[in-house]
């Protein structure tokens, strides 16, 4: 099979990475990828627009394509390939709805009964804040839209909630603002393959959001991640039960079948798992703690997915665990620096590196990005898959990287089920 994998970050290359494993892959190809990409793929010149891409894969008979970022599901990538007659693991636009738009994946999980945070959504930035003033703090504001993960402010002062819904409503191209009640208790994610009817829940993990150690910081796109988060049976079983088998129920209701992978951002509160936020896609850099982890075969999986026939499969997981750290550019998330010298060596058993935001100057590597590096760490247990990934990242040369400390820190002291 040839296999496409879209997207240029450490999601994509570990995606890459795991496909390339396959018995069934002739040939790989990432559209753009990055410099640790192209060891492993064909790197495809490619700016962004759907259907040009299309074009391209039906030209070079591509059997099968992977897609990472939310972007371009958003904006139609897998209508365009079906159209075409192309195989695609990825959502169409109307089932991506579910990121491309919070107040969507809000009403939906209203009407549906998915236990999540009550809310208010606006587009008129005066009713926004006549309600800020009426709710008061803690709350959450959320850009409705596409934010690369940064556009969630969670405060806990009045002028900070404000100005926060004034970013988002103040802009040229206008906006909409979810506000929501704020919860409390521990962040999980849970995602899952589907096909619109199976559902093979992955295993959990979990995110760190924030740029620095103790979750403090502006939000990111991620700085790190672990799996297995351990959650006991009974509130994963929730999850499945609660969560994941009505939303795929409430889309099919409004006559939408959705294919791929779907991402629960979870607060684990004392009434139970509550859901943040829905994904339409892995998540980034929960795959690339997840995908070293997972034993079964990702193109057979994906492909069973694309063609509807998920009924009947499984997953296999190898023992232990995964730690990955985000090694971010000096500046990230506001303005990270572009084009610093790296020298990544070769890691050792139990670590693996995957690449984010590189390319290729001359003969050496730069950084061309915000989350520039994944180092991961496997090992029996969180506690040595931990101490693997931080023990590597002194032997990476990042002038100035930036990086939490304490990733797994906080699952560490959780019991395992």
């Amino acid at each position: 099979m040839r296999v496409l994998v879209v997207g240029s970050g450490g999601r994509e290359h570990a995606l890459l990475w795991k496909a390339a494993q396959s018995p069934l892959v002739e040939r790989l190809y990432a559209a753009p990828g990055n410099a640790g990409m192209a060891a492993l793929a064909e790197l495809v010149p490619w700016s962004g627009e759907v259907e040009a891409l299309a074009d391209w894969a039906l030209s070079e008979g591509i059997d099968l394509t992977l897609v990472g970022p939310e972007a371009p599901l958003v904006e139609g990538i897998a209508d365009a390939f079906l159209e075409r007659g192309l195989r695609i693991f990825g959502p169409t636009q109307k089932a991506a709805m579910i990121e491309g738009s919070k107040a969507f994946a809000k009403g939906l999980m209203e009407r549906y009964g998915i236990p999540t945070a009550r809310y208010r959504t606006f587009q008129d930035p005066i009713l926004a804040l006549e309600y800020l003033e009426e709710v008061g703090v803690p709350v959450v504001v959320k850009d409705s839209g596409l934010a690369a993960g940064k556009g969630v402010t969670v405060a806990f002062d009045l002028h900070a909630a404000k100005q926060a819904v004034a970013n988002i409503l103040n802009r040229a191209e206008g906006g909409e603002v979810v506000i929501e009640e704020y919860l409390e208790g521990e962040e999980a994610t849970v995602l899952a393959l589907t096909d619109g009817e199976t559902l093979l829940p992955l295993l959990p993990s979990q995110d760190h959001k924030r740029l620095l150690d103790g979750d403090q910081g502006p939000m990111t796109g991620g700085m790190g991640a672990v799996a297995p988060y351990p959650m006991d049976g009974a509130t994963l079983r929730r999850v499945e039960e609660e969560i994941l088998r009505p939303l795929l129920r409430g889309l099919r209701a409004e006559g939408v079948v959705y294919r791929g992978v779907v991402y629960a951002g979870l607060m684990l509160t004392r009434e139970g798992p509550k859901v943040l936020e829905f994904n339409a896609r892995f998540g980034d850099p929960e795959a690339q703690a997840l995908l070293p982890l997972l034993e079964s075969d990702l193109v057979e999986l994906a492909l069973r997915v694309a063609e509807g026939r998920l009924t009947g499969a499984g997953l296999a997981w190898r023992e232990g665990a995964s730690v990955c750290v985000v090694l971010a550019a000096p500046g990230y998330p506001e303005a990270p620096r572009k084009g610093i010298p790296l020298r990544v060596p070769e890691p050792p058993e139990g670590v693996l590196v995957f690449h984010a935001g590189t390319r290729r100057e001359g003969e050496g590597l730069v950084s061309a990005g915000g989350r520039v590096l994944n180092v991961v760490g496997l090992g029996k247990d969180l506690g040595e898959a931990r101490e693997r990934a931080y023990a590597f990242l002194p032997k990476v040369g990042f002038p100035g990287a930036v990086y939490r400390r304490d990733i797994g820190r906080r699952a560490l002291g959780r019991p395992s089920t």
